[in-house]
């Protein structure tokens, strides 16, 4: 039986519980929330207040999710942040919400159309943030929300298209812009948006230019995204009504949450979270290549970013010499003009994106029959096509004029019918069967050609070639890599290495990579290409970046790709400006100190090959979208026998600064080699400077000698760079400092191998008191110097008739 006094008794804290916590999802009229306080949708998923943005300082009006990694789903003030915590929003009794700043300027207005004499503006658990009279149901007539108002988030049950007017005049758009950048959440150049000129089709535009052209809607997808996304996991929805055309999706569960962003280099992510993976996954739904520049191939031409571009069937180039010189914006004509009369045929084209539609109509109750019909009434109209695909197809698609737009499509489901002269389509039927056994017979005998020619050159170690080490990876022909790149872009340029150029780019089926092309003033020459495809073949590990194939011509050119690592090396984080640093806080370098320490651990221990890298330093760790650490750039990299530890050279090449006093002056290298580079790079992420550039003014140690006398001074906090002081964990980031001390020692013996190394980075097990670090003090150069050839035997021979404990100087040559 209830007790009735302590059950109102449990409802009274619970209210005030409720409203001294700041957990109402409701503002009333003329009350105000300020900077600290929040207003929580029901279920405790969507929470709006004033956040900031990365590393920036500004505070944002914003809707986040608050369960799933306070992510911002929504701002207000996208173009006037508060540049102080002392901003305030009011819900004013007209139904208005007004943000004003410290100085009680108003920067930003909902600017409601409508007005109530009670309003109410509610946070729904949708995360859309409307506006009503208090006396309205949740699915009333709101007086405002924010869903009107896109950022750069499409989130479920949000609208992208546009509201009509009279004479189909657009007086109301639903599209979403990029932000400038991951901390400045202003209009980008970017933005995704519902054309209605003719067919609805979606485009992302940079500024007024179209970019990519995803297509129209076909009943299951756009035309230019064969895969849609998660079919169980939500339903797309199309509508074109008298007043309204747009698209929207809706989840089947509250237990995955999925948005979909337009980013600020023009990609369109969707990014999906699950409660029991407790993170943001993210695969890519739009993203532009070689065959997304509009119109690329001209009118009636098809791209394929192998092949590059060719003619409909019917059809050839308009200046045969202008395609010749790869320059195809003069697109192709008939081969036979069509005379317009019940004679004319059409070709049937599949696997496609379907043609620009700006220039067409549609009927949506018309059969297909009837579409060609009707199509075949009109000498203006082109092709003709269904505007819905499931069941038996339907609705009526007619174009008129040139067709543009069109890219070789190999998962489409899409069929477009193509107006020609009959007598065109019978000639070149008689062709086809005719032809057809002659090419099927001759691409046999050619593809068994090249087949044998391949198997017998694999094996052969000449210049511009590897040997059967690498059989495992794909050989990429050039033109798909140069169709990637952009021709090799400067634009596509990521930097520059050792072993050349290296370029972004997108193959066929969407995946990023990138790019390692041979510089003919390399340092690295053939053996380097063949040890980094040997040797990385072999290797599969999270910690280290992939290798995805090689590809070499007869001109002795070589490349290798990679998988895309988007967010550059560590030492443009770590050696940045003061932004740069700052965004890289203590939690993001300690994942990377041991993504890096196990990534060397699979290497010295756990590959198939006992792997010793040699050149590992900052700019060679590369970090993926989650700022995850990989390993790159295995070009001196040595592999070992099981029995094997250390080996001699008498060729030292590296970076100096992470090389061991060992490898540098004796030329001797081993696992503990790698641990001493390890515990430099580890003493760099913390101090955020560079070992070899260190300046001091009470010494003139370098960095490893500043970390040594810091830690036996007890002074470890002047050590930690200060733009991640308010992030660190004091206890863990002077752990790191001390491990990194004892992986540097002067002799091999002393330091720990990598086992042991992830052990100390993962357990709170007393550590000894490290040695005096190798190299203590030395002199600085002007800039950080890659040993190679003459420079590094030049080294090797004065530190050998030297005494071990004297300082090693290289002088860069002028």
């Amino acid at each position: 039986m209830i007790n009735i006094p302590i059950f109102f008794t449990l409802i009274f804290f619970s209210y005030i519980f409720n409203v001294c916590s700041g957990a109402e999802d409701f503002l009333s009229a003329n009350h105000t929330i300020k900077n600290g306080e929040t207003i929580v949708s029901a279920s405790g998923e969507f929470e709006l207040g004033f956040f900031s943005l990365g590393s920036s300082k500004n505070q944002y009006l914003s809707i986040r999710y608050k369960k799933a990694g306070e992510v911002i789903a929504w701002i207000a003030n996208r173009d006037a942040p508060l540049t102080n915590a002392s901003g305030a929003l009011t819900l004013s009794s007209e139904g208005t919400l007004k943000l004003f700043n410290g100085s009680n300027t108003l920067i930003w207005s909902s600017n409601s159309t409508k007005s109530s004499r009670n309003p109410v503006a509610r946070l729904l658990d949708t995360g859309n943030l409307v506006i009503r009279t208090d006396n309205d149901p949740d699915q009333g007539d709101f007086l405002w929300q924010s869903f009107d108002f896109p950022d750069s988030a499409l989130l479920p049950g949000m609208k992208i298209g546009s509201k009509i007017g009279k004479n189909l005049a657009t007086s109301f758009g639903w599209s979403f812009n990029s932000w400038k950048s991951n901390d400045d959440p202003s209009p980008g150049t970017y933005h995704l948006k519902l054309d209605i000129t003719g067919y609805p089709q979606l485009f992302v535009y940079n500024g007024s230019a179209r970019y990519i052209r995803a297509g129209p809607w076909n009943g299951m997808t756009w035309s230019g995204i064969p895969i849609a996304g998660l079919k169980n996991i939500f339903v797309d929805e199309f509508h074109i009504e008298e007043e309204e055309i747009y698209y929207k999706y809706e989840l089947f569960s509250n237990s995955l949450l999925i948005r979909l962003i337009i980013m600020p280099d023009g990609r369109v992510i969707r990014y999906t979270w699950t409660s029991q993976r407790n993170n943001w996954e993210q695969a890519t739904f739009i993203q532009a290549d070689y065959c997304d520049d509009y119109a690329r191939c001209g009118a009636y031409g098809t791209c394929n970013v192998n092949t590059l571009c060719r003619c409909l069937d019917g059809f050839h180039p308009k200046n045969l010499e202008a395609w010749r010189g790869l320059n195809f914006s003069e697109g192709c004509v008939l081969d036979t003009e069509y005379i317009c009369s019940d004679r004319n045929d059409f070709v049937p084209h599949s696997n496609k994106k379907l043609p620009d539609t700006q220039r067409s109509s549609y009927n949506l109750s018309m059969n297909l029959e009837d579409c060609k019909k009707k199509c075949l009434e009109n000498c203006s109209c082109t092709a003709y096509a269904n505007t819905n695909i499931t069941g038996k197809g339907s609705g009526c698609l007619l174009w008129f004029g040139g067709l543009l737009d069109i890219r070789d499509q190999e998962q489409s489901a899409d069929v477009f019918y193509v107006r020609v002269a009959a007598s065109s389509s019978g000639s070149r039927r008689i062709v086809l069967i005719v032809l057809l056994p002659i090419i099927s017979v001759l691409t046999v005998v050619l593809g068994f050609y090249l087949w044998y020619r391949k198997r017998n050159k694999e094996g052969e170690v000449t210049e511009g070639e590897i040997d059967n080490e690498g059989e495992d990876l794909p050989l990429f022909d050039f033109r798909t890599i140069a169709n990637a790149t952009r021709n090799f872009s400067d634009n596509n340029k990521l930097g520059e290495g050792g072993f050349g150029p290296v370029y972004k780019g997108i193959l066929e089926d969407g995946k990023e990579i990138a790019v390692k092309r041979h510089s003919t003033h390399s340092t690295q020459g053939v053996e380097e290409f063949k040890n980094e495809v040997s040797c990385i073949a072999k290797l599969q590990h999270r910690n280290l970046v992939r290798l995805l194939g090689w590809s070499t011509t007869e001109e002795g050119e070589r490349m290798l790709v990679y998988e895309y690592m988007p967010n550059k090396s560590l030492n443009f984080f770590i050696f940045g400006d003061t932004k740069e640093r700052a965004s890289l806080d203590w939690p993001k370098r300690y994942n990377i100190i041991n993504g890096i320490a196990k990534g060397l651990l699979y290497l010295h221990e756990d590959s198939r090959l006992r792997v010793i890298h040699r050149d590992l330093k900052a700019s060679n760790i590369l970090l993926d979208y989650s700022m995850n650490p990989k390993i790159s750039d295995f070009g001196m990299a040595r592999s070992f026998g099981d029995t094997e530890t250390e080996a001699n050279t008498a060729r030292v090449v590296g970076t100096y600064g992470y090389m061991s006093p060992e490898y540098a002056i004796e030329g001797a290298f081993s696992v503990k080699s790698d641990v001493y580079s390890f515990g430099v790079l580890m003493i760099e992420i913390v101090s955020g400077k560079k070992s070899r550039f260190f300046d001091h003014p009470s010494h003139n140690l370098n960095l490893m000698g500043h970390a040594w006398i810091s830690y036996r001074e007890n002074r470890l906090l002047e050590l930690i760079d200060e733009s991640i002081l308010e992030s660190i964990d004091q206890h863990e980031v002077f752990r790191v400092i001390l491990i990194g001390l004892l992986c540097v020692q002067q002799y091999p013996e002393d330091r720990p191998n990598m086992s042991s190394v992830v052990r100390m980075l993962t357990s709170n097990n007393s550590l000894p008191h490290p040695k005096q670090p190798g190299f203590f003090t030395e002199r600085k150069l002007d800039e950080e110097y890659n040993l190679s050839g003459n420079e590094a035997d030049a080294l090797y021979n004065l530190v050998h008739s030297s005494s071990s404990n004297q300082t090693v100087t290289v002088v860069e040559p002028r």
